[in-house]
């Protein structure tokens, strides 16, 4: 099923606060389990990598670019496959999985500058700060492995 199809260019970024602490929201079209997952999304054809990763923080959380530090960019992209059941369910059924740049952005605004709703519509209903090492436990299972390598490139800044 997934034969031809590419992969979606996508940014993530894990948003750290003072305490050192990772930005989590929970999905609001998540249907099975609780899961969290930090701020990513897809790249306009053209759009610069790092002025991607901004805008999909602030449209997901709200924080504006004068409240975050870009601190580091992977190396590498790291890519992932959907589970057959969801190829050709998302991004219009294009895409196998994406290939995602993460950055890691220090926080230096407050809790009050998260906005869940700056986007209509949102796409996170709750959120929460959390220990880097419990991020692959908080995803779902098939983006488990991405986590786990952002958390260990990221690991030494965090």
């Amino acid at each position: 099923m997934s034969d031809g199809l590419g992969y979606r260019p996508c940014v993530g970024v894990m948003l750290v606060n003072s305490d050192g602490k990772v930005f989590v929201g929970r999905r609001i079209d998540n249907k099975e389990g609780d899961w969290w997952q930090m701020p990513q999304g897809g790249v306009d054809d053209g759009e610069d990598l790092r002025e991607a990763a901004l805008r999909e923080l602030h449209e997901e959380t709200g924080v504006r670019s004068e409240h975050v530090t870009i601190l580091k960019a992977l190396d590498e992209p790291i890519r992932y496959d959907l589970p057959e059941e969801l190829i050709g369910k998302l991004w219009g059924g294009r895409f196998r999985g994406q290939e995602q740049v993460w950055y890691l952005a220090r926080f230096a605004g407050s809790d009050t500058d998260i906005d869940l709703e700056a986007h209509d519509p949102p796409e996170f209903c709750d959120w929460k700060w959390v220990e880097a090492e419990q991020l692959p436990d908080l995803i779902v299972p098939f983006k488990k492995r991405v986590y786990r390598a952002v958390v260990e490139a990221f690991r030494e800044l965090v």
